[in-house]
């Protein structure tokens, strides 16, 4: 059992949930249809999430607030539509939180979506 997420349990994290986006990502732009039916809500999502995982891979770090800071600028970077920016955004102020933490618990990882 894990008791601490350091930046290395994150970046699995991260990657994980990029290839399970990636994997599902016709099955999100099937579900976009509000305001106008463009079907690319998973695409966008799936290119930034992409971008913010390479940005991981590319700088990993064992502190967990170190590697927000990388994901959640790589995120921004490679955002696309406004459902990227806004993915991008939910991770700034996610990673914010964390960026004084070499290691959190899961109450702190909570209060970090929270914010």
């Amino acid at each position: 059992m894990v008791s601490k997420i350091n930046g290395k349990l994150f970046a699995e994290m991260i990657i994980q949930g990029a290839q399970n986006l990636s994997n599902h990502a016709d099955l999100v732009d099937s579900l976009n249809v509000y305001p106008v039916p463009d079907g690319d809500t998973g695409t966008n999502m799936n290119l930034t999430m992409t971008s913010g995982r390479e940005a991981v891979e590319e700088n990993l770090s064992q502190h967990i607030g170190e590697l927000g800071k990388t994901y959640s600028k790589g995120l921004l970077m490679g955002a696309r539509g406004n459902s990227g920016v806004i993915l991008s955004q939910l991770f700034r102020g996610f990673s914010k939180n964390l960026e004084d933490n070499d290691e959190i618990n899961a109450q702190q990882f909570a209060e970090s979506f929270k914010a």
